[in-house]
């Protein structure tokens, strides 16, 4: 069966660390506040993809360098270049983007963004795409694409931002590309907590131990099911979700959790 190790993988346009089954995503750009380049957007595409066979990664962590998050499309790589393509080359780059966030979807490990500082534009986009997102007092997220004349739906913000935050709050983000402070962001539902900066990757590796020790069959379960029942009727994800836990419930951590319970000790789940 093809399998990847993911310590062994080598990216060249961010960095990538593997410990203790945790992946680390950190964009590596400071200078510029951590842009997407052509590159890097594909590379993260094709990483993403490649986390389904890479059985030494349980949870995946991104989060940037030097007090930010990510800004965005670089201005000079990106920006640029996009006002001298045909239609063809615009809509080349757009499915590109939207793939990176498919890819993050479909991916069966978790994924925390732990944010920092500006998270803006493509920057803001894949924390909203991920499972879980720790910001900082910080944080100024903003969906800005309307600031350059575009509109806000870009890489699924449409789709996926109202269900985080509402309908209202959505459409006056994407229509205005203001800034959502911090506060906002948490009393939004937005960020699973706010903490210091000096706190941020301890909390955010936190949860991903917490994950990675848990049912990691059962975790990649859960992630498909909050994914695919966007699109279902009620009767549909009932009985998706009957299907689902069923063979869970075959699984050896299930059996294993009972008999720990009986032995009144704390289950140790191996992820079958």
């Amino acid at each position: 069966m093809y399998k990847l190790k993911g310590a062994d993988y080598k990216p060249k346009h961010f960095k990538w660390e593997v410990k203790d089954r945790v992946a680390t995503v950190t964009m590596n750009r400071p200078d510029r506040k951590n842009p997407f380049t052509m590159e890097s957007y594909a590379e993260l595409r094709d990483t993403f993809h490649k986390l389904q066979y890479m059985d030494d990664v349980r949870v995946v962590v991104w989060t940037g360098e030097g007090g930010n998050f990510c800004s965005g499309g670089d201005v000079h790589d990106i920006i640029g270049p996009l006002t001298k393509m045909s239609m063809d080359g615009l809509l080349e780059f757009t499915r590109m983007t939207g793939n990176l966030v498919k890819e993050m979807r479909n991916c069966p490990q978790p994924i925390i963004a732990a944010v920092d500082g500006i998270s803006a534009g493509a920057g803001a986009i894949v924390p909203m795409a991920s499972d879980f997102r720790y910001g900082t007092t910080r944080c100024k997220t903003a969906f800005l694409f309307v600031r350059v004349g575009l509109a806000g739906c870009d890489m699924g913000a449409c789709a996926m931002l109202p269900r985080i935050i509402g309908q209202g709050r959505a459409s006056e983000l994407l229509y205005t590309g203001r800034v959502m402070k911090a506060d906002e962001g948490k009393d939004w539902g937005y960020f699973n907590d706010v903490v210091e900066p000096e706190a941020l990757m301890d909390r955010a590796y936190a949860m991903a131990r917490e994950l990675a020790d848990g049912p990691w069959f059962a975790h990649t379960v859960t992630k498909k099911c909050l994914h695919q029942e966007w699109a279902m009727t009620i009767e549909q994800a009932l009985e998706t979700e009957a299907e689902a836990q069923a063979i869970c419930m075959a699984t050896k951590d299930f059996t294993r959790a009972y008999e720990a319970f009986v032995a009144k000790k704390t289950p140790v789940f191996e992820g079958n």
